[in-house]
C-alpha cells in the first residue's frame, strides 16, 4: 500500500522531487559514458559537447535544492518524509560531481587528442565500465528504494579504487621507461583519478539510499583499496 499524505500537494513535491533526481542520474550517467567513450576514441569535438552539456546537471541540482528548501520551509517534514528530502540534498550534490568528473575526463579527451597515442592501458577501460555500471544500478536502486541494492554497489567500490592502484604504478612504469610520453601518461592518470572519484560519489550515494530506506547509514565503514598515494616504482635498469 502506498502511503498518501493528507495534503496531496506534498505528495506531488515527493514525486517531483523523485523525478528530477532520477533524471539528473541518467543525465550523469549518459555523460560519464559519453566521456568515456570520447577518450577511447580521442573525439576532441564530441568532447567539447560533453562539457558544454554539464550545465543542465548543474540546473537540476538548484532545482532540488530550490524544492527541498521550500518543502523543508513550509512542510515541516519528520521521520521518513524528512528523510526523503535530506536524501535528495545529498544524492543531488553528488551526482553534480558525478557529472563534473565527467566532463574533467572529456577535457582530458580533448588535450589527448592533440598528443601522440599511448599505448592502451586496459584497466582504464575496465574502471570506467565499472563506475558507469556502479551509476546505472544505484539510481535503479534510488527510484526502487532497494538497500540491498544500494549496499551491493557500495561494496564494489574497492574493486575500483584497486584497479586504480594498478593503473597508477603501470603507467609510473611507463613514464619512467618513455619519458616522452610523460605528457600524455599524466594526462590519462587525471582521467583515471575522476573515474575513481566519481566511483567515491556514487559509493555516498548508495550510503545515502541505505539512510533513506532504513533510517541509518551502512553500520560497517566502508573499505578503501587505493594504495596510490603509498605507490613507489624503482628506477629501471641501464642498458649499459
Amino acid at each position: 500500500m502506498v502511503h498518501k499524505h493528507t495534503v496531496a500537494s506534498f505528495d506531488e513535491e515527493l514525486g517531483r522531487l523523485h523525478d528530477m533526481i532520477e533524471r539528473m542520474g541518467r543525465l550523469a550517467e549518459g555523460q560519464l559514458a559519453a566521456a568515456l567513450r570520447v577518450m577511447a576514441e580521442r573525439n576532441a569535438e564530441e568532447a567539447a559537447e560533453i562539457i558544454k552539456a554539464d550545465a543542465e546537471i548543474d540546473r537540476l541540482e538548484a532545482q532540488v535544492e530550490s524544492l527541498a528548501v521550500r518543502m523543508l520551509a513550509l512542510r515541516q517534514p519528520m521521520a521518513s518524509d524528512l528523510r526523503e528530502i535530506v536524501a535528495a540534498f545529498k544524492i543531488s550534490s553528488n551526482l553534480e560531481r558525478v557529472g563534473d568528473f565527467a566532463s574533467s575526463i572529456a577535457k582530458r579527451a580533448v588535450t589527448l587528442s592533440a598528443l601522440p597515442a599511448i599505448p592502451p592501458v586496459q584497466s582504464f577501460g575496465w574502471m570506467g565500465e565499472s563506475v558507469l555500471g556502479m551509476l546505472r544500478d544505484v539510481v535503479t536502486a534510488y527510484r526502487a528504494k532497494d538497500a540491498a541494492m544500494a549496499l551491493a554497489v557500495r561494496n564494489r567500490d574497492s574493486e575500483v579504487d584497486h584497479a586504480y592502484t594498478g593503473l597508477f604504478r603501470e603507467l609510473l612504469t611507463y613514464m619512467m621507461e618513455s619519458p616522452q610520453q610523460i605528457t600524455g601518461c599524466t594526462h590519462l592518470l587525471f582521467a583515471a583519478k575522476s573515474v575513481e572519484r566519481a566511483g567515491d560519489h556514487i559509493t555516498n550515494i548508495a550510503e545515502n539510499i541505505c539512510f533513506l530506506v532504513q533510517g541509518h547509514l551502512p553500520a560497517e565503514e566502508r573499505l578503501k583499496d587505493d594504495q596510490s598515494s603509498y605507490t613507489v616504482v624503482g628506477k629501471p635498469e641501464s642498458d649499459g
